[in-house]
């Protein structure tokens, strides 16, 4: 009795630990883009890291999105994807309600960080729940 209580006690403590999963990843921008090539915007550019794009003709500032999914029964990567999908959409749509025509400069900046690619972003990982962040300069592009 006293070992079944023991290892009782000792799943209760080790649980909430597997569940606070958090882990960072990175992913290629390239698979995620694939994923979400049906939804994306193709009218509102996006610029990724320091990737090349002409001199803009306005600038409307930057902007940050933060968007969480669910990742029961999904892979990271699934479920990354989705979370992407989500903040490129509402960067778009900004984009648009600005007057602008595309998003210069992309960086991840999950959970305070600072990351820019023009090949990877990154995604947080937990055990029930990921999250993609993202800033971007909105811009008109002539």
């Amino acid at each position: 009795m006293s070992k079944m209580l023991v290892a009782t006690l000792a799943l209760i403590l080790v649980a909430p630990a597997a569940l606070a999963r958090d882990t960072r990843i990175k992913l290629p921008i390239a698979d995620a883009m694939k994923a979400a090539a049906s939804r994306v915007n193709a009218d509102v550019k996006l610029y990724w890291g320091k990737q090349a794009f002409p001199k803009p003709q306005k600038s409307f500032g930057s902007f940050t999105t933060n968007k969480k999914t669910n990742f029961f029964n999904k892979s990271d990567k699934e479920g990354c994807e989705w979370a992407f999908l989500s903040a490129i959409l509402t960067l778009q749509e900004r984009a648009v309600r600005e007057g602008g025509n595309a998003v210069v400069n992309i960086k991840s900046v999950y959970r305070g960080g600072n990351f820019a690619s023009e090949t990877e972003y990154e995604c947080g990982a937990g055990a029930m729940v990921g999250g993609v962040a993202f800033e971007g300069e909105v811009v008109k592009l002539p």
